[in-house]
């Protein structure tokens, strides 16, 4: 049941990330969910590398909206096209 909450929290990371973030992200439901549920977990690992979450515990809706955020950057200048 946790991977379902994990993607359900994902899916609503990413819509909010996608809406807080400025531009064009012209990617699909599928992608908002997997960059939602990347933020999420990135933010879970970032957070326990540097003691503000302990193992096994996930982190918080905030620092995965942040994470999905800073994916979607890295997203935008990765997929940038060249002119």
């Amino acid at each position: 049941m946790s991977i379902v909450w994990t993607v359900l929290i994902g899916f609503v990371a990413g819509l909010i990330a996608r809406a807080i973030k400025p531009g064009d992200d012209s990617m699909g439901i599928i992608m908002t969910t997997v960059v939602g549920v990347l933020g999420a977990l990135a933010a879970t690992y970032i957070g326990q590398a540097l003691g503000w979450y302990t193992a096994g515990q996930g982190a918080g809706f905030i620092a995965s909206v942040v994470g999905a955020i800073v994916l979607l950057i890295i997203w935008g200048l990765v997929t940038k096209k060249k002119a």
